[in-house]
């Protein structure tokens, strides 16, 4: 731990408050810590339960280091393991998947069934008492909340999750329930920057004006509101996008601790998944998820809202790539936020504070 830690963790108020320093995003030994502190006592977002509807439905994923996989069982019971092999650490699965019968490592054929538990073990007779049911995938704690599977590998360190989406189900109301949504479509993003350089650019809108043009005519910056509650924070604006695109309504946008984000529109909902690659990379995953509807029209909007995205995407990766050259260069220096337009980098650095703070006390 950097000796300056102590004097950059001490909790700041909004008004006087600065960023994060630069080594919070540069330095390699924070890969770990951040696995250890954040993501392992993180509820993190999988999937939607669009791409799980029959047993054998599967999703892999990567929390923070660790490869999952999200699979219904034949009991209809969504479960969560971890996607390393017992044998030799081979992948139970590469790629998302429909109706599988078993698990079946690709490495040397180890089987499991839906349920996690090893079914057979190629030539593995010789073996002196080695009994196949002994062996299990490690399972995660599971939540399924507006249609979204969610997952904690050290659920005793976590919030609980009735904690963690406290609030949200009163403000997006029956008729928002995102439950209801399907026509999944996956983007991904390789960024060269750390993941809390992608989480603090998602938590403001000061940027919007003079990043992202397109948008900015979009949203009334004016009317733009930002609140926090203890592990979310949202952000709030009147959309106004014409009838090829999402229409008139709200924008919406829900960040969860550590690293999801719900992006809310009329007629769609966007899922972000920020994944640690290292202290200098991340990769950002977007799933898109629609209302069913397979008109002309639907469709037209579909690809006029994948395009858009496209190029919102583009130009915050840029910034944020751009954003970690200047952390990493030697030059810079905790800056004063905004209390006005920056109270959610604010509420997210206060949280990262927390949290390292308690880490570092245990022993």
């Amino acid at each position: 731990m950097d000796p300056s830690d102590d004097l950059y963790l001490i909790a700041q108020p909004l008004a006087h408050a600065t960023a994060l320093p630069a080594h919070f995003y540069t330095d390699p030994a924070m890969v770990a810590r951040d696995r250890r502190a954040v993501f392992d006592r993180g509820w993190q977002l999988l999937a939607h339960v669009c791409q799980l509807q029959a047993a054998g439905d599967h999703v892999v994923g990567d929390f923070a280091g660790l490869p999952v996989i999200a699979v219904r069982g034949a009991d209809d019971v969504i479960r969560v393991f971890h996607n390393v092999c017992r044998h030799r650490a081979g992948p139970i699965a590469s790629c998302d998947g429909l109706a599988a019968k078993s698990l079946r490592c690709r490495y040397h054929g180890w089987t499991y069934g839906l349920d996690g538990v090893l079914r057979s073990a190629p030539e593995m007779g010789s073996a002196e008492d080695f009994n196949v049911a002994d062996v299990r995938l490690p399972q995660l704690a599971v939540r399924i909340w507006q249609g979204l599977v969610f997952a904690v590998v050290d659920e005793a360190h976590a919030p609980s999750f009735d904690a963690f989406v406290a609030g949200i189900d009163a403000r997006l109301g029956a008729d928002r329930g995102l439950e209801h949504y399907g026509h999944h479509h996956r983007v991904g993003y390789d960024v060269a920057c750390n993941w809390k350089v992608y989480v603090d650019n998602y938590l403001e809108g000061y940027h919007v004006p003079h990043i992202h043009p397109g948008l900015n005519k979009l949203l009334d910056y004016r009317s733009y509101i930002t609140q926090t509650a203890h592990w979310y924070s949202f952000q709030f604006s009147p959309l106004e996008s014409g009838d090829g695109l999402y229409g008139d309504g709200d924008a919406l946008y829900y960040w969860l601790w550590p690293n999801t984000m719900l992006n809310i529109l009329p007629g769609r909902l966007q899922t972000n998944r920020v994944v640690p690659l290292g202290a200098d990379r991340c990769r950002v995953e977007f799933d898109f998820y629609y209302t069913a509807d397979d008109s002309g029209q639907a469709r037209a909007r579909r690809e006029a809202d994948l395009a858009f995205s496209d190029e919102v995407q583009l130009e915050d990766l840029t910034i944020c790539e751009d954003v970690q050259r200047g952390l990493a260069s030697g030059s810079y220096q905790p800056g004063r936020l905004n209390p006005l337009r920056e109270n959610a980098v604010h509420h997210f650095h206060e949280l990262l504070r927390g949290i390292y703070r308690n880490a570092s006390a245990e022993p």
